[in-house]
């Protein structure tokens, strides 16, 4: 018996297996909550709805993760400014939800109430559109996407990586973390926006929301989860691995370097943006502090104690970081993050490739 388990945990490190586990997870996060809400609400079994929205929260933070392993692990880009797209993604959707309670505010007015204290009279132009949902959604995406694009383009041309790569990107974030922190800026300053209501005429605050807000981020993890499982088998994933650790003998065989980053990079922006534009109805609210540089570092710390180059041990490490942090910050609000700085040397020293890595590394010894 022993032996046919060491077996099927050898079987673990292929791709395929790996891929497949990453399936079954998902459905089973897509079922669970379509099983609770069949589940009387005094069993024991039922889960407290105060628990879909904050698991919802960790598949968002799951695929922010994957979006910063695929350009970390793979593409060996280290970026600090991730959380700017994000936010970006979140800022986008937030201006939808509140051009779509119009009327509905503290004010009664067409304008946000925030605009309404601060004495604006017009919306301005860039709200514009932003009370149709697919707007809104594109904007999400496609925004951040733009910016990414021109700041990689300025960037990998100018041959600029490494640890100045890493400086850049985190003034940046912190650079657009100042600006909407200006009340004039037209997005809330340091409140942000907030008081959301409903999301396509659904209540934000209705069970059935909340579960299908929960399904609609398990559906975004997993096809994001096997749209990079699929980049970084192919041939491209191949090629931007061998730029991560040899680019200029991979130039010397003539593949150009700065469109592969480029490609991976602007994809990765986006990925983090879609997990952006899905947290913010979910926790309701979204203000620069989400800009702020410790949240991308964050992000790599997920990267780095999940499994730098591999897409299921980031996730993990998403995962394993946000519920403690969730757990301990309840219990110990001041131990964490001595917690989080422990945590992280412990990796480097110790584990190097993080609990995936460990893993493997059990399953290869135990297979001897």
């Amino acid at each position: 018996m022993f032996a046919r388990i060491r077996h099927r945990l050898l079987r673990m490190h292929s791709p395929r297996a790996w891929m497949a586990v990453g399936i079954a997870a998902a459905v089973l996060l897509l079922l669970l909550p379509i099983s609770n809400g069949l589940i009387p609400a005094k069993s024991a079994f039922h889960l407290p709805d105060y628990l879909v929205p904050l698991l919802g929260k960790f598949l968002c933070f799951g695929l922010a993760a994957l979006a910063m392993d695929l350009v970390w692990g793979f593409a060996g880009i280290l970026s600090l400014g991730h959380g700017l797209f994000f936010a970006l993604g979140g800022y986008a959707i937030g201006m939808y939800l509140m051009r779509s309670i119009e009327g509905e505010g503290v004010y009664r007015s067409t304008l946000p109430d925030f605009m309404v204290f601060l004495d604006w009279k017009t919306l301005p132009w860039y709200w514009r559109g932003f009370d149709h949902f697919p707007y809104a959604l594109a904007a999400a995406l496609l925004g951040p996407a733009l910016l990414a694009f021109l700041f990689g383009y300025l960037a990998f041309r100018s041959k600029i990586k490494g640890v100045y790569f890493s400086i850049v990107t985190q003034a940046l974030t912190y650079a657009a973390m100042l600006l909407f922190f200006q009340n004039a800026a037209g997005f809330g300053g340091n409140n942000g926006m907030t008081d959301f209501k409903r999301i396509l005429g659904y209540s934000l605050q209705a069970p059935s929301t909340r579960l299908a807000l929960f399904m609609a981020s398990g559906l975004a993890l997993l096809l994001s989860y096997l749209s990079c499982r699929y980049i970084i088998t192919s041939k491209l994933g191949r090629v931007v691995t061998a730029i991560r650790d040899a680019e200029l003998k991979s130039r010397f065989c003539g593949y150009e370097s700065t469109h592969y980053k480029l490609f991976i990079w602007t994809f990765s922006a986006i990925l983090c943006a879609l997990a952006g534009a899905l947290y913010v109805p979910q926790v309701g609210i979204i203000n620069p502090s989400e800009m702020q540089p410790s949240n991308s570092i964050e992000m790599a710390i997920w990267v780095a104690v999940g499994g730098r180059g591999s897409l299921s041990g980031a996730v993990l490490g998403a995962w394993i970081i946000n519920g403690g942090k969730s757990w301990l910050t309840a219990v110990f609000p001041s131990a964490w993050l001595y917690v989080l700085g422990t945590l992280f040397i412990v990796v480097t020293l110790f584990l190097p490739k993080g609990v995936a890595g460990a893993w493997a590394t059990l399953t290869r010894r135990w297979g001897k």
